[in-house]
């Protein structure tokens, strides 16, 4: 009776060289890249996490501000949060919570929205900070 071949025969790798073999089932899911503690293990929940809890503070003051009136700018600080988050997760090696996906996903994602929010914060009406010309041609054509 023949045998059993080694593992790396039966995977079609030489006997001398070793293939990687991958788990047929994923038991864990890996840590974004700079997903680790943002401080050491000895500091508190909070002070491991300050990134994203700046993130979310200036996001809730941000909708404080909305709530009391002051609609454009606290529009703008949650846009500007989002900023404040897209350079964190672009310079700091690890962030901790606000590490979602890959980094450069991530600073994608915290670019584009802030940016949209400030945008949209700054154009909206009455008494438009920032005037574009070509939105009311854009309106009446799409609208009317």
């Amino acid at each position: 009776m023949p045998a059993e071949p080694e593992p790396d025969e039966a995977a079609g790798g030489a006997a001398t060289g070793r293939q990687h073999r991958y788990a047929l089932w994923t038991r864990t899911t890996a840590r974004p890249e700079g997903g680790g503690r943002a401080a050491g293990r000895d500091a508190s929940a909070p002070a491991r996490q300050w990134p994203i809890l700046v993130v979310l503070g200036g996001v809730a003051l941000g909708l404080v501000l909305t709530a009391a009136d002051h609609f454009r700018a606290g529009a703008v600080l949650v846009g500007a949060a989002l900023l404040v988050g897209a350079a964190m997760r672009f310079t700091l090696p690890s962030v901790g919570m606000l590490a979602v996906r890959s980094r450069f996903t991530d600073v994608i994602t915290y670019l584009v929205l802030g940016t949209a929010i400030v945008l949209l914060a700054l154009m909206a009406q009455p008494d438009p900070i920032l005037d574009v010309p070509f939105l009311e041609d854009i309106i009446r054509f799409s609208v009317r």
